[in-house]
């Protein structure tokens, strides 16, 4: 192989990286993210050679664990290769349509260290910005009596870990409710887990590798593009707005990248709330297939959505189509029920993984939500709380306009609202920025960084529209026009 100038580089000749030790993400973020910048603009062409740990470490200031641990990071993403006895070497370069995945890592890292208080609801501030409703939304004790019930468990049932695929009472339940409004599907093929996030998390331990490209909505789920990474994966975005996906964008992506998974909220998506067209679900399939990857329907907020809304799950009959379910929405996240339905060869294998993983789910918690959705109440309680969410959503939206605020799409449906004001962010002043005010002064927001991989456009944020209304929250986005 030709030798190239990083061959014999000195340790002072490389150039030192612009590290700032005062951002909350890590030295190794932003290492990596300053390396994969290089490669994907072609700073650092395909064989060349890379310092040794030593040499980075001294040039950069920096301890020699550090670059290790950086340079593994590369090499999971594949845009570095190892040779025994010979360092690192820069392997591929992503197409530059990529590159916005993996230009900021430090910024995914800040985004991370904030997500606690999005998800944990331990903070005393308003959630403005959290995925969760009220309690007293719900509007009766359905919830309170199930788990009663559920804590009525046969003493026999204590010994052992309960059935490895879930509880067989609610995956015959989760079959029979499928089956009547959607798809048919075997109780077999219901597999359940702790909540959405980790059946996400059995898929990619599944099906993916390190270096796998995995498609995602752009803007879509933030703890997604996190839990890929995790896996050593490239997230690449597929924009999605006000008409749903951009199909020719996912077109050309698939066929240069050759992705391996694609996530995608077909109904009421997080954070705009709208959902894809039967023909762009049809397309979608198409496409899917025409490229050979799997499809991942997040479809955790169906049962708050109009009847007729797309499925890609009963369009494909579940053969490269995996279904996500999960009643965090519906009962309590507290509870962290998920469900994935896949096809008959794939179940074993994900099943296989979830028992290396963590072995079987709450069995308790799986009681709790048989006893709660399986009783009459349960329709009548989804039935309001779909009604109390479109009165929410309609005053949300006027409030924000009011507000001076701009909705980014108009939702369809479920429990978020996305706005904010036109125009560019400028220094000092950005949704992040804003966020921050707002957490000072007790209000809790999710900017559009955490939704987005792109630059935003624009400064927004994604609204709970149990809480977008609040005179608190207005009075203080009034303040910041």
């Amino acid at each position: 192989m030709p030798s190239t100038a990083l061959d014999t580089m000195a340790p002072l000749r490389w150039p030192a990286l612009s590290i700032d030790r005062s951002k909350r993400g890590s030295l190794v973020d932003q290492i990596v993210g300053a390396i994969s910048t290089m490669v994907n603009e072609r700073q650092l062409g395909t064989g060349t050679k890379m310092p040794s740990v030593r040499q980075f470490a001294k040039c950069n200031g920096v301890s020699t664990f550090t670059v290790v641990e950086a340079y593994e990071r590369l090499h999971q993403l594949g845009l570095l290769s190892s040779r025994r006895g010979a360092g690192f070497f820069v392997a591929r370069s992503l197409p530059r349509a990529a590159c916005p995945t993996l230009a900021a890592p430090s910024l995914q890292s800040e985004i991370d260290a904030l997500a606690p208080d999005l998800y944990s609801g331990q903070s005393d501030a308003l959630p403005v910005g959290a995925g969760w409703l009220p309690p007293e939304w719900y509007g009766d004790n359905t919830l309170l009596d199930a788990v009663r019930h559920a804590m009525k468990i046969p003493a026999g049932r204590l010994r052992g870990y309960g059935h490895p695929l879930g509880l067989p009472a609610l995956r015959q339940h989760l079959a029979t409710t499928l089956g009547a409004e959607l798809f048919p599907v075997d109780p077999d093929q219901v597999l359940l887990t702790h909540g959405a996030t980790h059946a996400f998390d059995l898929i990619l331990r599944t099906l993916a590798r390190p270096g796998d490209v995995v498609l995602v909505e752009d803007p879509g789920y933030s703890n997604l593009l996190s839990l890929i990474r995790h896996h050593g994966c490239v997230p690449v975005g597929i924009r999605r707005g006000e008409a749903g996906l951009d199909m020719d964008e996912l077109a050309r992506q698939a066929a240069v990248l050759q992705p391996k998974l694609m996530f995608v909220n077909t109904v009421l998506q997080n954070p705009l709330g709208t959902s894809l067209s039967q023909a762009q679900a049809h397309r979608l399939l198409a496409l899917a297939e025409q490229f050979d990857f799997w499809l991942v329907e997040d479809d955790i907020y169906r049962e708050l959505a109009a009847p007729g809304e797309a499925s890609l799950a009963a369009m494909d009959g579940l053969r490269r189509v995996i279904r996500v379910g999960s009643f965090s929405k519906t009962l309590s996240p507290v509870l962290r029920v998920g469900s994935l339905c896949a096809s008959r060869s794939l179940v074993p294998e994900l099943l296989r993984v979830k028992m290396l993983a963590g072995l079987t789910t709450s069995e308790i918690n799986e009681r709790a939500v048989f006893e709660a959705t399986s009783t009459r109440s349960y329709r009548r309680m989804m039935a309001r709380l779909a009604a109390r969410l479109d009165a929410a959503r309609e005053e949300s939206l006027d409030a924000l306009r009011d507000a001076g605020l701009r909705p980014l799409a108009q939702p369809r449906g479920g429990m978020f609202v996305s706005a904010g004001w036109d125009g560019r962010a400028a220094p000092g002043r950005s949704a992040r920025t804003i966020a921050d005010a707002a957490l000072k002064a007790g209000i809790l927001l999710a900017p559009g960084e955490f939704f987005t991989q792109r630059t935003p456009e624009g400064i927004w944020f994604r609204f709970n529209v149990a809480y977008a209304a609040d005179p608190q929250l207005l009075a203080f986005l009034r303040a910041q026009r």
